[in-house]
């Protein structure tokens, strides 16, 4: 038997350690990715969900939910007395705008909307929503994450943490804003569901896809010599989660480099909405939220499992002094969404797409009187009753369901509640809201939290 040296044991020893360590780095596998598609609870009738975002508070008496009393009573007191909502009101204040029986259902629709009302056999128009809160952040919240308060999942988180996507070159969940509304970045986290379910920002306001998604390309690199980087640096990532145990932060690390390596392949095609036609770019029209329409429907063909389009900065639609302002953000929003819904009835994907049109709450009858507004001729919040709007995935178009009192202040018939809705979505889907959950902090959390009943009479 040869002699060794102690150092010649230690030189062998130490030679023997980096290359364990190299043999892993050479052989590890890739591990499954968190945004593999994943088996739903039962057959889906819908795939993907476009969540159009009226920000502010749309009047549901100006818009869909026509109340002639208001009319009638025009600039009186409210019989029942005056109203309890966040500011002072006073007497009732009638629509500006005529109202019109449009399509084969002969469903009254706003003036202001004539593309969307062109679309009314399309859609489910639900006219007894109500919420809790007549703030906007509250309101929200319930909408977006299914509670009244921050640090809850997104609903396009618990979509992509329950189903997947379909295209891992691309997010599974985009949110687009010309800037961010209010709250922001908390309207669309994962909060303590893996990061990697948190939804892409793009702000598109711009029109380049390099402005779009700054970064996207890499100047330097070839994409070979990125892969190779980026697998390199995955498994040291890996071999270290090894060593210290799950590490939530790392783990969303590792995959949104994978994405963001995987989105240069699709992202600057996919955003380049020169690459459709004139008149297609013309149905669509002009401006941040026509440009985040057609983005939507590019991206939902190419397999996104969700996309958020939030009208504007803030909360535009939130019109305290003057309602006739609803008239101006109405000509930048019909257009692009009946555009919307008719490119996926045209391209097939109307019945597999669900399509919620919406704000967080609706606006009160009665106009608002308080010292903050210089025009009394607007409305306060209302989160008693208000209007949304969905359509496609096998909800039944053509239908009103719910009303509200004979002045459109509160829903006394058939309400619907955000977390019903967020349950039918998810029904829909081929979810149990039920059973979407995750365990965190010692309980099961889930999108619609405790309550929500799916509203099968909203169902085709």
């Amino acid at each position: 038997m040869p002699h060794i040296s102690r150092r010649g044991m230690l030189k062998t020893i130490g030679m023997g350690f980096p290359m364990m360590g190299l043999a892993r780095l050479l052989n590890a596998e890739t591990a499954p990715s968190p945004l593999a598609v994943k088996q739903p609870h039962f057959p889906p009738k819908a795939k993907r969900v476009i969540f159009l975002f009226l920000n502010g508070g749309p009047s549901q008496v100006d818009t869909f939910d026509p109340k002639p009393l208001l009319a009638k009573y025009s600039h009186q007191p409210m019989p029942s007395g005056n109203l309890k909502t966040e500011r002072k009101t006073g007497n009732l204040l009638p629509s500006p705008f005529a109202f019109r029986r449009c399509g084969k259902s002969g469903i009254e629709v706003s003036e202001i909307f004539p593309r969307l009302g062109e679309c009314i056999d399309d859609i489910c128009v639900i006219r007894s929503m109500h919420t809790e809160r007549p703030n906007h952040e509250p309101s929200l919240f319930m909408f977006n994450c299914g509670i009244l308060l921050p640090g809850r999942p997104s609903m396009g988180s618990w979509l992509t943490y329950g189903l997947g996507t379909e295209n891992q070159n691309l997010p599974g969940f985009v949110v687009m804003c010309p800037g961010l509304p209010v709250v922001g970045p908390q309207l669309w986290t994962s909060a303590f569901l893996p990061a990697v379910y948190q939804g892409t920002y793009i702000p598109n306001n711009e029109t380049e896809p390099e402005k779009l998604i700054p970064y996207i390309r890499n100047q330097k690199l070839s994409p070979a010599d990125q892969r190779r980087q980026l697998d390199l640096l995955a498994n040291l990532n890996r071999m270290n989660l090894e060593e210290s145990g799950p590490d939530p932060e790392l783990e969303a690390t590792i995959q949104s480099a994978e994405i963001a390596f995987r989105m240069q392949a699709e992202a600057p095609d996919v955003f380049d909405i020169t690459k459709e036609s004139e008149a297609t770019r013309a149905r669509y029209g002009d401006g941040d939220f026509a440009r985040g329409c057609l983005i939507a429907r590019r991206l939902i063909e190419r397999g996104v499992r969700m996309v958020q389009i939030y009208f504007g900065n803030m909360q535009p639609w939130d019109n305290h002094d003057d309602i006739l302002i609803h008239r101006k953000l109405a000509a930048q929003s019909d257009q692009p969404m009946a555009a919307l819904l008719q490119d996926l009835k045209a391209r097939g994907l109307f019945e597999e797409t669900i399509v919620i049109i919406t704000g967080e709450f609706g606006r009160t009858p009665a106009v608002e009187i308080s010292g903050l507004v210089k025009v009394q001729n607007g409305r306060d919040h209302n989160s008693h009753g208000f209007t949304t709007l969905v359509a496609g995935g096998g909800f039944r178009g053509g239908i009103t369901y719910g009303a509200t009192d004979d002045f459109g202040f509160k829903a006394v018939e058939k309400p619907v509640h955000p977390h019903d809705l967020q349950a039918t979505m998810l029904h829909q889907l081929g979810l149990d809201h039920t059973k979407l959950t995750y365990r965190y902090s010692g309980r099961d959390f889930r999108l619609t939290d405790v309550e929500g009943e799916v509203v099968k009479d909203l169902l085709a």
